[in-house]
């Protein structure tokens, strides 16, 4: 079975900083995937320059094939040792995961990442080597499906120092939430986000320090494909009806006129939903062989929505649901957790419905409504395709 690594990542800024201290450089290939942390020394400008030069330069040359050790001796000696502090000007944690599960970690002075199967702490192995000077932690093991790996940064550990907590957070105490947390969400981005929260809550809003939280998940390689309106030419129905039929993973068909042309073309009937569980999102139908059917650009709009206030920078950490069964919120939790993959086969023949000028002016957008789903899609690490007719 080859494996999909769903990935969120999020940051705390140091309070009253522009620039955040840590950077999280993250590279999918199509057999790998490769994610750095990186912790610059201090806060800022400086710190971001530090921390971004690191894993740029990590993820570049593994990406091209370089060594562990001929990456770490070319952050030595393009990052020298702080000869006043005598530490290292970033810290890194790297984590490398193929499409069969295969684990390579390398940890160098952030603390140790978590491992979790069935909601359970595992124990990873690390082997202590001296690469240019430097102790770096290295562990490889075989992930299963369903694992989760957690990285961090110390901000996270000394979260609430000289606030709530005179030591602050403390390594142990962050791990017991972080564990508790996974046994009830593993969804990459709640889990980031809950986690971020709590540091936010502990420095009471006011961060002390730069505070990452990288979340990987291991799941089976599931794309959706989803068909927005007919076609400019009705010669090509067919066509992208029956791409959609023999595509793999789930199917999704968006609009009341694209649902009737597959239900014409598979004879398969549309049936709609009674239930209004949010009256501002029409509601679903139902086709089989169709895994959601929705309304067209009202709900995806919606979702589009929803997605932005997820996937926003704002630095709210505010718990959000997507267990709602709205057609808006099914299709946001489609591409957020369900999907790894989304292909979007868009029509562009204009509904005249869209044309009214009484209408909200995003109707007449649809094409740039897609481009933006797919872009806030794109934020979350997954590949997003857009085949037009």
């Amino acid at each position: 079975m080859e494996y999909f690594i769903d990935v969120s990542y999020d940051s705390l800024f140091h309070f009253g900083e522009e620039l955040c201290g840590d950077n999280v450089e993250f590279i999918r290939e199509d057999n790998y995937c490769i994610l750095v942390l990186a912790d610059g020394l201090g806060s800022g400008v400086k710190a971001n320059i530090l921390s971004t030069l690191t894993s740029k330069i990590i993820s570049t040359m593994l990406k091209e094939g370089a060594t562990l050790d001929e990456a770490i001796e070319t952050i030595a000696k393009t990052l020298p040792v702080c000869h006043e502090r005598n530490i290292a000007y970033s810290t890194f944690t790297i984590i490398r995961v193929d499409k069969n599960g295969h684990v390579y970690m390398a940890e160098f002075d952030n603390p140790n990442a978590l491992h979790y199967r069935d909601g359970k702490l595992q124990e990873i192995e690390r082997e202590s080597r001296n690469i240019d000077g430097k102790e770096v932690l290295i562990s490889t093991f075989q992930a299963q499906l369903g694992d989760i790996l957690i990285a961090f940064s110390d901000g996270v550990v000394h979260a609430g120092v000289g606030r709530l907590l005179d030591l602050g957070w403390q390594y142990d105490n962050a791990v017991n939430f972080i564990t508790d947390s996974v046994k009830k969400d593993t969804s990459p981005l709640a889990l980031t986000k809950n986690i971020l929260g709590a540091v936010n809550t502990l420095y009471m809003q006011e961060p002390g320090d730069d505070s990452t939280v990288c979340t990987l998940l291991v799941k089976e390689s599931r794309p959706a494909t989803v068909m927005v309106g007919p076609p400019v030419d009705k010669e090509k129905d067919r066509e992208v009806v029956d791409r959609l039929m023999h595509s793999k993973g789930i199917k999704v068909v968006c609009g009341g006129t694209t649902s009737q042309i597959v239900s014409k073309l598979t004879g398969k009937e549309v049936t709609v939903s009674i239930d209004y569980e949010n009256p501002a999102v029409p509601p679903i139908a139902h086709m089989q062989g169709i895994d959601l059917v929705t309304e067209g650009v009202l709900t995806l709009g919606k979702a589009l929505e929803i997605l932005k206030k997820i996937t926003a920078e704002d630095g709210s950490y505010e718990p959000f649901n997507l267990k709602k069964n709205d057609g808006a919120t099914r299709l946001a939790r489609l591409f957020l957790e369900e999907s790894t993959q989304v292909d979007f086969l868009v029509g562009r023949a204009l509904n005249p419905a869209h044309q009214n000028p009484g209408m909200p002016i995003s109707l007449g957008l649809k094409l740039n409504l897609i481009k933006e789903l797919a872009a806030e899609i794109e934020k979350t690490g997954k590949k997003v395709t857009l085949s037009y007719y």
